[in-house]
């Protein structure tokens, strides 16, 4: 007899296809963002003004992703701990 694997509930399924939406647009913005920096290059923008514009674009994207691991780190704890720290 084999032990049943434990299942994703509902909400976990339900996160996981958020997570994937949220990765894929946060991935999409960060192409266009490099899209744009290429465009901006050909114009005759200088390399170090587009880095450091495209470094001032990236870090938004940054703190979006950084922000929904640790939203997705909370929703894996226990139920206990999850209200503890609130």
């Amino acid at each position: 007899m084999s032990a049943k694997k434990p299942g994703k509930n509902a909400s976990q399924k339900a996160m996981s296809t958020t997570g994937y939406a949220y990765a894929f647009l946060l991935i999409l913005q960060t192409i266009l963002i490099g899209v744009n920096a290429e465009n901006r290059i050909q114009q005759g923008d200088s390399t170090i003004e587009v880095l450091i514009w495209m470094i001032n674009q990236c870090i938004p994207v940054l703190k979006e992703a950084s922000s929904l691991q640790e939203k997705q780190k909370k929703s894996l704890l226990p139920k206990h701990r999850h209200s503890e720290e609130q």
